[in-house]
């Protein structure tokens, strides 16, 4: 008998890391993809965090954002055990998200919701 002879469809499975689980959490939300298709997670590690730096975009917020999360990145290990030990899943992902709202804060000239004057105008 053949494999194909029954329709099972085998699982999907997708290797997971520290930096992209939360990214495969995220495309799991909206399906997960069949056998043999290509992973969207790995294509969601850049376009999701660019999109909310696009949408929030901020350099001021945005550079809060990335400094917790870097705090996150770089103290780890020590805070496995602390209250903060949820958010650990999720610490590249903070990252990415405050640094591409700090630069599109900074193309939009945004801090804090204020207008910056940082370049002069070419009109």
């Amino acid at each position: 008998m053949r494999f194909n002879e029954h329709s099972i469809t085998p699982p999907t499975y997708f290797k997971e890391t520290e930096m992209t689980g939360a990214f495969q959490q995220i495309v799991d939300t909206y399906g997960v993809p069949n056998y043999k298709e290509a992973n969207p997670a790995v294509i969601s590690i850049v376009t999701f965090p660019f999109l909310f730096g696009m949408m929030f975009g901020d350099l001021g917020h945005g550079s809060i954002y990335f400094a917790f999360g870097g705090f996150l990145v770089l103290f780890a290990k020590s805070l496995r055990k602390s209250a903060l030990a949820g958010l650990l899943p999720y610490r590249y992902l903070l990252m990415l998200m405050g640094f591409f709202a700090a630069y599109c804060g900074f193309i939009y000239n945004d801090w804090f919701a204020f207008p910056l004057q940082m370049f002069e105008s070419c009109y």
